[in-house]
């Protein structure tokens, strides 16, 4: 997922935290008025879409493609890389991007049919070009699982309105830095900070719905929601774990796919009257809280955790 996890968190909380002030039923204005707030609003949203990313993509131009050299244009098969925890994080990209992209146009007044066709295909849009540039670049290359998983992302979004007519399912991340980091020398980063993005091993990704949708009853809260997840660990390479990183012997590991059932919060599903509180919850939509928590993993294990981050 590379550094563009910490480019989508940020659009999140740059757009989805600022509520937008055309929020309000179209039946409060004019016709004419109502579509010079949506031009404007729109237009807003553009701009600072735009600048976004092109700042985005000036910093993967000095971060992640520094010192790479372009090459022709070529695939690159990495399907296999990371257990698959890293087509995770592209299909949460790709997620957060298009439902950002249909609520914002939703509640800017376009039709429903619109804030699909141009809101919901943002995340399969905004992330083509930076597989593309993986493409003519030494050392990447076009990966078609990226892109699949790209196009999953937003399936995710859009499927959920053409079935549910709204999104019952939240696809959610959470993390927590794992020993594995610690003792990677720098390869898994050299920071808490950056070690969110290279530390594959401290990832996890959700897809988290209200218990009352699959078992409706009266006792539990609307907003109480069971999560499945899924996780790796041991891993010190994207194929295979290498035994030395700068001089450093890299302990010797076992890699495994970690399979997760837990508890969740969905935030969108919490009344509250306080505008600030209201900002705050949909800030939390993509965050995934620490909840007792069963593993089953590759090793034929069964773990339970008290608190899973």
């Amino acid at each position: 997922m590379r550094s563009s996890k910490c480019l989508t968190i940020i659009l999140l909380l740059c757009i989805l935290l600022i509520p937008s002030k055309y929020s309000i039923a179209k039946d409060n204005f004019i016709a004419g008025d109502t579509l010079n707030r949506k031009k404007a609003n729109v237009y807003k949203a553009l701009g600072f879409t735009t600048a976004y990313y092109a700042g985005s993509l000036y910093i993967l131009g000095k971060t992640w493609y520094k010192g790479r050299e372009r090459v022709p244009f070529h695939f690159y098969n990495d399907n296999k890389g990371y257990l698959q925890v890293d087509k995770f994080g592209h299909t949460f990209g790709a997620y957060v991007y298009s439902y950002i992209g249909y609520h914002y146009l939703l509640n800017s007044g376009y039709t429903r049919k619109d804030a699909l066709l141009y809101g919901a295909t943002l995340g399969l849009v905004l992330q083509t070009p930076i597989e593309i540039l993986d493409g003519i670049h030494e050392g990447y290359g076009f990966s078609l699982g990226d892109m699949a998983a790209n196009t999953m992302g937003s399936a995710i979004v859009i499927g959920q309105e053409l079935v549910f007519k709204e999104q019952i399912i939240k696809y959610k991340f959470s993390y927590w830095e794992s020993d594995y980091a610690r003792k990677a020398n720098g390869y898994l980063g050299t920071n808490s900070f950056n070690r969110i993005f290279k530390d594959y091993n401290g990832q996890t990704y959700w897809l988290s719905c209200p218990i009352n949708i699959i078992l409706p009853n009266k006792l539990t809260p609307d907003w109480l929601n069971i999560a499945v997840g899924y996780g790796a660990n041991g891993m010190y390479g994207e194929f295979k774990n290498i035994s030395e990183y700068n001089g450093v012997t890299i302990p010797t590991t076992t890699r495994y796919r970690q399979y997760l059932l837990s508890l969740d919060i969905d935030w969108t599903r919490i009344k509250c009257k306080s505008k600030f509180l209201k900002i705050l919850l949909k800030g939390l939509t993509i965050v995934k809280l620490p909840f007792p928590t069963l593993e089953y993993n590759s090793k034929g294990k069964f773990k339970g955790y008290y608190l899973y981050y």
